[in-house]
This record gives C-alpha cells, structure tokens and sequence, in this order.
C-alpha cells in the first residue's frame, strides 16, 4: 500500500508538466495498491500512451497521457486530497477547462 506524499517526476514536453507549470518534480499524495506492470510499459507506449509521469527514477509510472486527445490524463495518485474550492488542483482545473472549451466548441461558441 503506497500512503501519503510522494515525489513524481514529470517527463519534459507533457501535458502533465505544462499544467503543473513547468515543475520536474512534484508531491501528490497516495492511497493505492495499483501499479502499471512494467512488462507491457512498451506495448502502451507502442500504442501511443505518454508515460509522464514516474516515482523512483522511471521505475514505477505515475502518469499516463493521450497526446492526441482534448483531454486524457490519468494519474496514480489522489490530486483530490490537494484539491480545494478557491485552489483546485492543476489536474482539475485543467480537465474543466477543456470540457468547457470543447462544449462552447460544439455548440459553436467562439473560444478565446
């Protein structure tokens, strides 16, 4: 059971970093016995998954993207447990802003 803070390294030129504003490493806080099996880290990667992010120097992944997707990001961790009303975590608030702007995109709402 992985418990509490833990370092997670972002790969540079990820969504997932962009969010986080640029940062290599951040701490988001866990509660999970799930882990990606390396034996087919490969074969997701073949198929056009990002793994952007990873904890122990790229040995466990953290962080999986669609590169090609308005909005696929998908992550280990809890960002819910940082997450508050008047400061959502980058997760979230980026998550809403592109479900908003691919609504306004469908109903043929002009996105600024």
């Amino acid at each position: 059971m992985r418990l509490g803070a833990q370092a997670v390294e972002l790969a540079e030129g990820t969504r997932t970093r962009e969010v986080y504003g640029g940062e290599t490493v951040i701490a988001e806080r866990h509660r999970h016995r799930y882990e990606v099996n390396n034996a087919f880290r490969q074969q997701l990667i073949d198929a056009g998954i990002v793994v952007s992010g990873t904890f122990q120097e790229g040995r466990l992944v953290e962080i999986v993207e669609l590169p090609d997707h308005p909005w696929f990001v998908a992550s280990q961790f809890h960002p819910e447990f940082k997450s508050r009303p008047t400061r959502p975590a980058p997760l979230f608030r980026e998550f809403v802003a592109a479900a908003l702007q691919r609504a306004r995109t469908r109903a043929g709402v002009e996105v600024a």
